[in-house]
């Protein structure tokens, strides 16, 4: 497995605005994209900190998903939904899966 982990921050006003970017990006979301699962989530001490954590089940997959053109059209509408809500550029991490537990 493979993850990325989006580190941003959002304008003022802004702070519950993330549901409706997951809401662009679950639209464009190709069968056999290799997503596993997606989180999205804010900084309880700081709402103006977004985090979004996407599970892939390989670094392959993932790269193959930033490149397929399906998604690129279907990505205009976030990109402007980003626009409007990031306060500057997301930051990328990428993790390599070491272990995963579900109880």
């Amino acid at each position: 497995m493979w993850a990325q982990l989006i580190t941003t921050r959002l304008k003022a006003g802004h702070e519950g605005d993330l549901p409706r970017l997951e809401e662009e990006l679950r639209k464009i979301e190709q069968p056999g994209s290799g997503m596993i699962r997606s989180l999205v989530m804010h900084d309880q001490k700081d709402p103006s900190r977004a985090y979004m954590l996407i599970v892939f089940e390989s670094e392959e997959k993932a790269r193959a998903r930033e490149s397929d053109p399906r998604r690129q059209e279907g990505l205009q509408a976030a990109r402007a939904v980003m626009a409007d809500i990031f306060d500057g550029a997301p930051e990328f991490v990428d993790l390599t899966v070491v272990e995963e537990f579900a109880p």
